[in-house]
């Protein structure tokens, strides 16, 4: 078994919590794990990628060549197309279809609409909307990554446990929003 993700946004999405709870699961499972971590500007806003590479065997780097990665999972889609070279031939796109306007000069949604639509395998979806509506407003991150569950190859249980385990001391509350979010994800890839 290998996988490698990249996990990309901006500062202040959940990107890290996302890869958090990946590789706790993926421990969990007794795989290697190796993690690289961009953070662009300090403040909100900034770009953020991680580099999350799970193997059965032990793995000599933390960085994905390009045209190598299995998932990108992405908290904007403009970023899901900045590391579109990393994506392998059969590889998949999870992002969020809500755009993080965060600079001036950020292209026209239709045309970034299109080039995504250009892939085969694409998972597009407004989290931040099914969050709002679902009473989940601060687990937008976990909706995706529920909406990214099989593309990883973790079972679906591994990472509710972890999210168990990752939010277990922010209390009971965070947890079941988080366990809730997941499950709306996974729906909403279907």
């Amino acid at each position: 078994m290998k996988t490698d993700i990249i996990l990309c946004g901006v500062g202040g999405q959940g990107i890290l919590s996302i890869a958090t709870i990946i590789g706790e699961a993926a421990m969990k499972e007794n795989l290697y794990i190796k993690q690289a971590e961009v953070h662009g500007m300090s403040q909100r806003g900034g770009d953020v990628q991680s580099n999350l590479r799970i193997s059965s065997d032990p793995i000599a780097s933390d960085l994905i060549p390009k045209g190598q990665a299995d998932v990108i999972i992405s908290m904007e889609p403009m970023e899901a197309l900045r590391y579109l070279p990393f994506l392998s031939k059969d590889g998949w796109i999870i992002t969020s279809s809500a755009p993080f306007v965060n600079i001036p000069n950020y292209p026209e949604m239709d045309a970034i609409t299109a080039d995504l639509e250009k892939i085969s395998n694409v998972i597009m979806l407004d989290i931040e909307q099914l969050a709002k509506d679902n009473g989940v407003p601060r687990s937008a991150n976990v909706i995706l990554l529920g909406a990214a569950q099989k593309a990883l190859g973790i079972d679906y249980e591994k990472i509710e446990d972890a999210i168990r385990r990752v939010f277990g001391r922010k209390g009971e509350a965070v947890v079941e929003a988080n366990i809730k979010a997941l499950a709306i994800g996974k729906e909403a890839q279907r």
